[in-house]
């Protein structure tokens, strides 16, 4: 894997053992996956995004995280795509803005379930590449974390801040020397909706599902978008 030397080398976890890091997707645990293995952290990628709408949407950002990571030997998880019970518990939440309730939300159900899965396998440890991206709230991602470790003992969530040492930009240049698939929005249909909404009031065409990547169709300097598309 390409050296992580042209950011500062990254701390471990105030506890030792081998780290579970939830990924939402290739282009943003990118650097989180490069920066571990040249800390010489054990880590498994686990990737539970029942989000994710449509299934073809899904298939695509899955394959380029299995893709990424197996290329180097990392484990990966597999989990189930759920979305049945994603949209059950996101009723009721389908006009709430983007870092609203519906996201803390969704948010829970995915670290809660990352949490579960490293108790169950003997993790001491999880993260996640939630809060790498500039259009999410940290704070929002590191809160919904901690809650979801807290529920098992021994179990704990590191909030490393991904964006640091210029992480954010190293998540680009990973992004386009990976020919990575650019997701135009957050991921959920509820955020396909307005990222459609914005591009229609700008001018623009609406999103196409499996076309842009990375370092293509002047994709290169945008990082992975909100659902407002805010690029």
């Amino acid at each position: 894997m390409t050296s992580s030397s042209e950011r500062p080398p990254i701390p471990p976890p105030a506890q030792h053992g081998k780290v579970l890091l939830h990924s939402c997707c290739a282009p943003c645990s990118g650097e989180a996956m490069e920066a571990m293995r040249a800390a010489g952290i054990d880590f498994t990628v686990f990737f539970y995004n029942p989000n994710i709408h449509p299934r073809r949407e899904y298939e695509l950002r899955k394959d380029e995280n299995i893709r990424f990571a197996e290329r180097f030997g990392v484990p990966f998880v597999d989990a189930d795509y759920d979305r049945d019970n994603w949209f059950a518990r996101a009723r009721g939440m389908e006009n709430e803005p983007e870092r609203g309730i519906r996201c803390t939300m969704c948010f829970d159900m995915r670290l809660e379930r990352t949490a579960l899965y490293a108790h169950e396998h003997g993790f001491r440890i999880m993260t996640s590449s939630l809060g790498v991206s500039r259009w999410k709230n940290m704070r929002q991602v590191n809160e919904c974390g901690i809650r979801a470790a807290a529920r098992y003992p021994g179990l704990m969530y590191w909030d490393y801040n991904w964006r640091k040492g210029g992480g954010s930009a190293r998540m680009l240049v990973i992004s386009k020397r990976e020919n990575f698939y650019r997701q135009e929005y957050c991921g959920c249909v509820y955020s396909l909706r307005d990222a459609n909404r914005h591009r229609a009031e700008n001018g623009r065409a609406r999103i196409r599902i499996g076309v842009s990547h990375y370092g293509q169709d002047g994709a290169e300097d945008q990082a992975p978008q909100s659902a407002g598309d805010k690029g």
